[in-house]
């Protein structure tokens, strides 16, 4: 019994993270996709407060490489949000596995260049970032660590689907 109710927890935990991301990636990512004109006055000064109050240079004005990602999340990410908080809620759809392991390790990657940028790139004035971005190491670690969940909840989720024993198991069926 102890087993199924933390499988449970988890699933809980990641059914929320999708449901949650649903609305984030709606109403702030999409804003360096899609024209900022389609997004409500009040969301484009959230965000505008957001990139000036963190520094988040990639919100602000986001480079092409940046692009890409926000286009695969509007392409693959945002229509697997609902099914996969639908799977997780409802709880034992071994269906998810694949998805989900797809997912994970699709976000992983392309927060690895993200946190990269955040943790290396040289923001100063002689920059192409115009000094735009975090100035100082307290600053970089505040916007990891704004982006970090988005890298350890797929890592939980790759790891769960992976050696969680209800997850990983394999189907015997009959030989005809």
């Amino acid at each position: 019994m102890g087993a199924v109710s933390a499988r449970r927890c988890v699933e809980y935990l990641l059914g929320f993270y999708f449901l949650s991301h649903i609305p984030i990636t709606l109403f702030l990512d999409l804003q360096g996709l899609l024209p900022r004109e389609l997004f409500p006055d009040q969301v484009r000064s959230l965000l505008k407060w957001y990139s000036a109050e963190f520094k988040d240079y990639l919100m602000e004005d986001p480079p092409l490489w940046f692009t890409s990602f926000l286009f695969c999340e509007l392409l693959f990410q945002l229509p697997f949000f609902p099914i996969a908080a639908y799977a997780f809620f409802k709880g034992s759809c071994r269906w998810i596995r694949t998805p989900a392991i797809i997912y994970s390790v699709h976000t992983m990657t392309t927060l690895i260049p993200i946190l990269a940028s955040f943790l290396c790139d040289d923001f100063s004035k002689t920059s192409r970032f115009k000094g735009r971005g975090p100035h100082t190491f307290s600053e970089r670690l505040t916007l990891i660590s704004i982006y970090a969940p988005y890298f350890l909840i797929p890592l939980t989720l790759l790891v769960f689907m992976l050696r969680n024993p209800y997850y990983n198991h394999e189907d015997k069926r009959k030989k005809k």
